[in-house]
Parts: C-alpha cells; structure tokens; sequence
C-alpha cells in the first residue's frame, strides 16, 4: 500500500507543478518583471496583465508578507532562472515526492530502491537538489562573470578615451561581449532606456551579481559620477587589481587542488561503496539495520552509520575551511 500512495502523491506533485508553472507562465505584474528581467516590452496596465493560478498568487503574496518572496527573487536573478519565488518554492516542494516516485519505478529493475530506507534516503537527496541546482547555477555564473569583468572594464576604459559616453561603453559591452555579462550590462542599458538613473541600474546589477570586484567597479563610478575625476584612468587601476587577484587566486587553486579533491574523494566513497553495496546485494549490508541489537531505541547498525555521516560531515568541512584561503 505504501509504494502506492508515494507513487500517487509523486504524480499529483507533478501534475500540480506543471499546471502552476503553465498557468503562471504569463502571470505576474509588469513592475516585477521589469525589476527582475528589464524585459523589453513596454509597461501596460497592471489590469491587464494580472492573471494565473490561484496556488501561485496565494503563495506569492504569503512570501512577500515574511519577506522572504523578495529574497529568494534575488536568489533566483543570480542564478539566472526564469521562475517566480512562488514557482520556484512548489518545484521545491514536489522534488522529494518526484525523486521517491522515480525511485519506486526503477524499483522494477533495482528491487532495492523499493526498500523504505532507500526511498527515504532518496527523498532526502530530493529535498536537497533545487538547492543545490541553485547554488550550482549561480557559482557558474558567477566565475563566467569574475573571468570576464577585467576585460570588460578595459573596454570601458578604453571607449571612454575615444570619446564615448559612459552608457555608449555599456552598450559596447552588450554588442562585444558574451554571455554572462552581456546579458546583465545589457539589463542595465534596458533598465535606463525606461528612465532609471544610472546609480540604481548599476546598484541592481551589483545585487544580482554578488561580487565584491563588480562591488569596486560600481562604487568608483558612483564616486566619479558624484565628485569627477578621469574615469578611465579609475578603470584601468580597477581592471589591474581585479587581474592580480584572479592570478593570485589561480595559483591558490592550483596549489590546494590535492587537498580539495581528497576531501572530495574520501567523503563520497564510503558512502558511494554503501550505495553500491545496497543495490548489487541489498542483503549483505539490510542486517545492519535490523534489531536487535540497539541502544537509545534505535539499532546499533543505524548508531554507527550515523557516527560515520557525522565523522565524514565533520572531515569534509574542517578540510574546506582549510584550503578556503581568501584573497
């Protein structure tokens, strides 16, 4: 009975997920859109463009009263995914019931994944994975972003001297360069095209890009904009320093790779060699659940395999904070 009701509540999940997503995909108020995309279609009446699932909208304005709908929409802009917070939150939601139900089909070949164990530990993995997704996203972008902003503060410079207005070199970046940051520069030029001031436009894209190197380049043309000064000598001193410190931090990297994928390497393979031991002979390591023994109502089996997550978990971070070196 149990696979059954998992297996059901993993396909209503689904199902609820992809009418939400496909009744809101044109819902939303045209500010939020334009805060969040600088879309280029014009503003229209907010009359007319109100429209979606109920599920989302409700949800929507439950985050926005705790404050935490704003947050995770600059969580989301990082990362570059085109979903409302709302939207987002119900994918996170149906994910444990989507990896359980995909864990009870391929039960039919791998009949240990059936085992309540397996499905929880699976659940779990499904929990964790929209974040992870997240984070994943928003690293990649943000490196994209580190490597390619010297050269593109040379650009800048270098349009400066040759006469261009500082938002003609913005529009330069947009043309000759690559995606990330020709997607973000060109948000700002959307942004001022529909009357934003240059120091918010430039603001907005330091929130979506959490970099302290975009943070320097943002605030001395806030400076110069304010007290003058000759901007292009400024971005070029900006450019060197960002450039010494991706070098420096290179050499870190390579320095500490060793360290790093040992860590790597020493917490994934007990527990990859469990895994792999559940699935090719599932009654070789199930004994290690089962009572008795036990102590503190749970089996020894289940103390000592929490014991070694604990250790591993510990392993792992006290190497991370190790070869975390800051530059």
């Amino acid at each position: 009975m149990l696979p059954f009701l998992i297996a059901g509540l993993a396909a209503g999940a689904v199902l609820l997920i992809a009418v939400g997503i496909s009744m809101s995909g044109s819902g939303g108020a045209v500010a939020s859109r334009l805060d969040r995309y600088a879309s280029k279609q014009s503003e229209s009446d907010d009359d007319s463009t109100e429209s979606g699932s109920a599920v989302v909208a409700g949800l929507s304005r439950v985050m926005d009263r705790q404050g935490f709908g704003e947050r995770l929409g600059v969580e989301l802009a990082r990362a570059d995914l085109k979903l409302r917070p709302a939207e987002y939150v119900l994918a996170w939601i149906a994910s444990p019931f989507i990896f359980v139900g995909a864990g009870f089909l391929l039960s039919v070949v791998f009949p240990a994944l059936g085992n309540p164990v397996a499905l929880a530990v699976i659940g779990a993995i499904g929990a964790y994975f929209p974040r992870f997704y997240l984070k994943r996203r928003q690293a990649g972008r943000l490196k994209a972003f580190a490597e390619q902003l010297p050269d593109t503060i040379m650009l800048l410079a270098n349009s400066l001297r040759a006469g261009s207005s500082f938002l003609q070199g913005i529009e330069l970046v947009t043309r000759e360069g690559r995606p990330p940051i020709s997607e973000e520069f060109e948000r700002v030029v959307r942004e001022m095209q529909l009357g934003m001031a240059l120091q918010p436009a430039l603001q907005n894209l330091a929130t979506r890009i959490d970099s302290e190197d975009l943070d320097l380049m943002v605030t001395a043309i806030n400076i110069q904009s304010q007290v003058g000064g000759n901007l292009a000598t400024v971005l070029d001193a900006i450019a060197h320093t960002i450039r010494e410190r991706v070098r420096l931090l290179g050499e870190i990297n390579t320095l500490t790779a060793m360290q790093r994928y040992s860590g790597y390497v020493i917490t994934a393979l007990p527990i990859g060699l469990a895994g792999l031991l559940f699935v090719i002979s599932p009654t070789y390591i199930l004994p290690m659940f089962e009572r008795p023994p036990e102590a503190f109502g749970l089996p020894m089996g289940v103390i000592f395999f929490l014991i070694g997550l604990f250790s591993m978990a510990m392993g792992y971070f006290f190497i991370r904070r190790i070869v975390d070196i800051k530059v």
